[in-house]
């Protein structure tokens, strides 16, 4: 962000007029009109994730962006960028802070927005281009990529496509994953933010130049149209679909807060007597009898491999039922030290059958990077665990059912949810542990990244969580049932499995680094016209 300077002559030098007061005052409205811009399309960015279902202000957020970016220099740029980052991230993630308080959870922001400062760089760069506004879009996946990835596994949380599961634009994610559908969001809006920019330029350019306005304009129509479109793309079929009936059960913890762990024979205990009810209320004729049951992410943190009451216990439930249980458990390995966070299928009357480890954890939660560098600056590091990661497909079986697995925030990562499919699950189970955060958006942000999850692969998705919310959800993304907040609660789904293959599916990650590519090479065709005019990479132009 370039702010206004005046310049004070030397003693040496003749002296020479000041800038005209009109000129400080215009160059000053300037920069407040672009850092109200910066920071109101990140917050605009923010209340277009759910819980809200304001999709469509994720428009207009990028063309504020783009009236602070375009033709401004890389130093402008990434400041920009920058702002925009910070007010989008600090309320998104501000459930962070609930749990480790407020400094972890700012430093983390300021960290993060470094990405999109980058971005923001990089599409002042190409924003001189013809067609700005595809390949802006493109150095902003680029940006996304990257975050999605470093440091240490990266934080794919809060990328565009993530904040639309009601959008127009989501069957996009059928063709491309979600890094076409964030592209087009923000291709979107950085085509209306150039209409609006020649408008405002020049007034009458409707009747006196309205070719002018063809090409972004023709871009926003051919996008929002595209969304559309791609719903009628059909996913290449594979075995016949079948009917099954799925229970997800929320025992519900104790008490909110970090501590529900110390509790974790209570929860538990909740999670068996939920299940007792269910076995009830199917004998009752009340429920239909499901094939399968999900639990969630640490039902059990109670090492039931090792602790015969916690395998006596779920067993319990499991033969109350009479059908496997896929059990979120917490186990202690041989070294006496670390632990994993596993998914375990439950036989009633035989024990666990099959198991699937989580493959990517959470830093600075599941486990601590540079523990003791960190420990100097914070005593929420003590805290963290000792996880490590298991292999396997992130798929087991159950009754006859190929189920894919993505434990918890596993369901941002690309790769992993592709594994699964690619395994050959035919449905997509999210055990997940909420409770820690309290009343938040953070569990809403997760169930919207499973409704993604379930266009780009044409899956059913079952989404249990110990406190809520936990949801079913179609392969169109449609939430048929879901459960309140720190509620016990059953949800009893008659699902409908697919075998089908979306080609997002089959392309895989070729889409995203299609974009990324797109994006670093309009950079360097940036740089190179810039210094062709005369103008320097990091110096601002009029724009």
């Amino acid at each position: 962000m370039a702010v206004p300077t005046t310049t004070v002559a030397s003693e040496s030098s003749e002296p020479g007029p000041p800038p005209p007061a009109r000129w400080r005052r215009r160059a000053w409205s300037a920069f407040a009109a672009r850092f109200v811009a910066a920071a109101g399309g990140g917050l605009l960015l923010y209340l277009s994730f759910p819980p809200r279902t304001l999709w469509w202000l994720a428009l207009p957020a990028f063309a504020l962006l783009w009236s602070a970016l375009r033709g401004r220099g890389v130093r402008a740029g990434f400041g920009w960028g920058y702002l925009f980052g910070l007010a989008f991230l600090l309320p998104l993630l501000v459930w962070i802070g609930s749990l480790v308080g407020p400094v972890p959870w700012v430093a983390l922001c300021v960290f993060e927005a470094l990405f999109f400062g980058l971005a923001g760089a990089g599409m002042s760069l190409v924003s001189r281009l013809p067609a700005a506004p595809i390949w802006a879009a493109a150095v902003w996946i680029a940006g996304e990529a990257l975050r999605a990835r470093v440091p240490f596994g990266g934080l794919p949380w809060g990328r565009v496509g993530f904040g639309q599961p009601d959008g127009l634009l989501l069957p996009l994610a059928s063709i491309g994953g979600e890094p076409l559908l964030s592209f087009a969001t923000v291709l979107a809006g950085l085509a209306l933010g150039e209409v609006v920019r020649r408008i405002v330029r020049d007034p009458g350019i409707l009747r006196r130049r309205p070719a002018a306005l063809a090409t972004p304009a023709v871009i926003l129509v051919l996008t929002l149209v595209a969304g559309p479109l791609a719903a009628l793309v059909p996913a290449t079929p594979g075995a016949p679909d079948r009917t099954v009936t799925i229970a997800a059960v929320q025992g519900n913890v104790p008490r909110l807060g970090l501590d529900f762990n110390a509790q974790r024979r209570a929860v538990l205990d909740n999670h068996v007597r939920v299940t007792e009810q269910l076995a009830a209320d199917v004998a009752a004729g009340k429920r239909p009898k499901p094939d399968l049951v999900i639990w969630p992410e640490n039902s059990s943190d109670i090492d039931p491999l090792q602790n015969p009451d916690a395998a006596a216990q779920i067993d319990r439930a499991a033969r109350a039922i009479n059908v496997p249980i896929l059990v979120g458990a917490v186990l202690r390995n041989p070294d006496g030290r670390t632990t994993t966070n596993s998914a375990l299928v439950w036989q009633p009357g035989v024990g666990v059958v099959e198991r699937n480890d989580k493959r990517r954890l959470q830093p600075f939660g599941e486990y601590m990077p540079w523990r003791s560098f960190f420990q100097h600056f914070s005593s929420y590091v003590d805290r963290a665990g000792y996880f490590v990661p298991g292999p396997g497909t992130g798929a087991v079986d159950m009754a006859g059912v190929r189920v894919g697995i993505a434990i918890c925030w596993e369901i941002a990562f690309d790769d992993l949810v592709e594994q699964s499919v690619e395994a050959g699950a035919t449905v997509l189970a999210v055990p997940s542990n909420n409770a820690t955060f309290g009343f938040s958006e953070m569990t809403y942000q997760q169930l919207a990244m499973s409704r993604v999850r379930a266009v780009e692969h044409d899956r059913p998705v079952i989404v249990a969580t110990t406190s809520g919310v936990s949801a079913t959800v179609t392969p169109d993304g449609t939430v048929t049932a879901s459960t309140r907040e720190f509620t016990p609660d059953v949800l009893v789904d008659r699902t409908t499995l697919k075998d089908t293959t979306t080609l997002a599916t089959r392309l895989g990650a070729v889409p995203e680094w299609v974009l990324v590519a797109l994006g670093v090479v309009a950079v360097g065709v940036g740089v190179v016209a810039r210094r062709r005019t005369g103008t320097r990479v990091g110096k601002d132009d009029d724009g």
